[in-house]
């Protein structure tokens, strides 16, 4: 029988599952995940002419953040959209 080698990713999602890490999650949490993922699927491009020095200022709290300066533009558009 071939062996299977896992990536290092693979490796440690398979020792955290033999660690017990992961919990079970109810049908009714899973849909609930399910929907939340399918809402913030980016299903639509946008262009826009914005000022520099704004997409400076949004670059930089992005950065602040820790995400990419047009993700949390995209999270900024979804919280006031809702």
């Amino acid at each position: 029988m071939k062996e299977i080698r896992l990536t290092k990713e693979e490796k440690q999602i398979e020792d955290s599952l033999l660690r017990g890490e992961y919990a079970k999650v109810s049908s009714k949490k899973l849909e609930e995940i399910s929907q939340s993922l399918a809402a913030r699927k980016k299903d639509s491009t946008m262009t826009i002419r914005v000022n520099s020095e704004d997409i400076k200022k949004i670059r930089e709290k992005a950065a602040k953040a820790g995400v990419k300066y047009q993700t949390f533009i995209s999270s900024v558009l979804h919280q006031i959209a809702r």
